[in-house]
Order: C-alpha cells, then structure tokens, then sequence
C-alpha cells in the first residue's frame, strides 16, 4: 500500500514550519468540511486534510512519520498507530467546525496558538445621544433613531426607541447586543444611548424640579391673586399671595418632573412684579396717592 503523503495533502514543502503547516490547514479545511461543502468527496478530503494537520502539528509524530524503521525492520504495530492523528485531535478539530458552521462561514475556523479553538469575541459597541424635549422626556415617546450598522457606519441602520416616562437628561438606555456582531459564537456589541434635553422655553430643569417665572402686576403682588400658570401636564391655578415681592418662589407641589422612584419633583413659579409703561392720568393719580400714603406712614414710623 502507497504510504499517503501528508505533505502533499497540506501542499507544503517537507521543511515548512508548524506556522505554515496551520495556515495551510486552516484554507484547506475551510473549503473541504461538509458543512461549509456540499461536494460527494468533502468529508473524505476533510479528514485527509485533518490527518495530515494532526501527524505534522505535533514533534514527535512528524519525526516518526519523516523517519519511518526500515523495511526489513517492520515497527512494531503501537508505533505505527502513533503516527496517526489520535482521535481527539480529530474530535477537536470537529467540535471546532461545527461551532463555527454556527456562526460566520467565511472565519468558520479560528485557531490559535497550538491547535485550540479561539475564544467567542464580543462584538463592538457603540455609543450615540438622543436629544429630547422636556415634554417629551416626560410623558414618553417611541422614536426612530439612526445608529451604526453592522459593520460600525455611522447612521446606517434605524432602530424604534421607547424612551420611558420620566426619563432624566444625562441618562443611559443601553440597547442589549444591537451593535456589530460577534465573532467566533461571540453576542454582538450593545447601543448605548445618552439622553439629552433640549432647552425649553417656559422651564428650566434643577434636578427633578422645574423653575419658571411668572409675572404679576403690581395690584396682583399687592393684593393677592389667582393666576393661570402652565405646568407639563396643562394650565393651573397659582395662588399669589397678598405682599409677594419680585424674586419671591412660588411652590406647586408634584409638578416637577418624575425620579426612578415614580415621585415628581415640584414646580417653582418665581414672582416679577411687571410696572406698566403706559399709565392715564386717572392712574397717575392713584400712584400719587398710594406714594403720599406711604410716605406718611414712613414719617409716623420715623416718630
């Protein structure tokens, strides 16, 4: 019987290193297993290749098999089997196809460094901000937002979001293995999107609380009243109190915005008393008198 030539099997020369020996096992194993090769012969050509790779990988079988005892001195019959790929080699050379028939066909076969399987590999995340408005942010919304495709373009992929209720500006969503895929059995990468608030023209965020201003006329500072204010959820009621000053802040309670724990934050109105431009006589008139009332309590004070 014609001794099979590993060598040729592989198609390296006798003096290859064990680097070129893997490389050349890797194309060629790549194209002969049958689950990447649907020819008749593939499992026949696979395991030659695979027989060949296990005697020259390894020392000391590649030294019994390039130095073989002489004819008339037959070997005995445990070393002749020693040259053989044993048949764990061969079930790791399996086990490593079929995790890779798994995954990516064209890096179906990942080796390292002596022959072992390489490790799954996460794939890449990325990252990419949401800007929200404030009404928004509040009550919730489901957007369609472009991220990164497969491949790490930017913009090349759109995915629909719910952003929750309550969601707080400089919060993360982290989109669970939407980013690049793995490698080797690896789970893709995750989006991780940052929310940021827009600038809102009635409100200002501190914290979960909301700042507004509103403004009152001066009767209204003086006297007390009730005024039309707007919050996130609609227009309300604000009681001013009788003698609000300029600066003053006005609480309304539960307005504000929402925190991890389902309690809102409260909204404050913050008083300016607006003096009109514009006046009649007959109120000119009022304002003297208002003026000469305080100055005589002020000279009754002073005595």
């Amino acid at each position: 019987m014609t001794p099979v030539d590993h060598y040729a099997t592989l198609g390296v020369p006798r003096d290859a290193d064990t680097a070129t020996i893997t490389k050349a096992f890797r194309k060629l194993a790549r194209k002969s297993h049958p689950d990447l090769n649907k020819g008749k012969d593939a499992e026949v050509r696979f395991k030659a290749v695979a027989e060949a790779y296990a005697v020259l990988k390894n020392p000391d079988k590649r030294a019994a098999y390039d130095n073989p005892p002489p004819p008339e001195h037959p070997a005995p019959r445990s070393r002749h089997r020693a040259a053989q790929p044993d048949n764990d080699d061969l079930a790791d050379l399996l086990a490593a196809f079929a995790r890779g028939a798994r995954g990516d066909a064209s890096s179906a076969f990942g080796f390292g460094g002596g022959g072992r399987p390489t490790p799954p590999q996460a794939g890449r995340s990325h990252e990419h901000t949401v800007h929200l408005s404030l009404l928004d942010a509040h009550k919730g919304i489901t957007l369609r937002v472009n991220v990164p495709g497969p491949t790490g373009d930017p913009g090349s992929r759109s995915l629909d979001v719910t952003i929750p209720p309550g969601t707080a500006n400089g919060q993360t969503m982290r989109l669970r293995e939407q980013g690049e895929p793995g490698h080797f059995g690896g789970p893709a990468g995750d989006i991780y999107l940052h929310i940021a608030l827009k600038p809102d023209p009635v409100f200002s965020v501190h914290g979960h609380d909301l700042h507004m201003g509103v403004t009152l006329m001066p009767w209204q500072a003086v006297l007390g009243a009730e005024v039309e204010v707007p919050t996130l959820d609609g227009a309300v009621l604000l009681t001013v109190p009788p003698g609000t000053r300029t600066g003053r802040k006005l609480r309304l309670r539960s307005r504000g915005l929402l925190n991890r724990q389902g309690a809102r934050g409260d909204l404050y109105a913050i008083a300016h008393i607006d003096v009109p431009a514009v006046t009649s006589a007959e109120e000119q008139a009022l304002y003297r008198s208002l003026a000469e009332m305080a100055l005589a309590q002020s000279v009754t004070a002073a005595t």
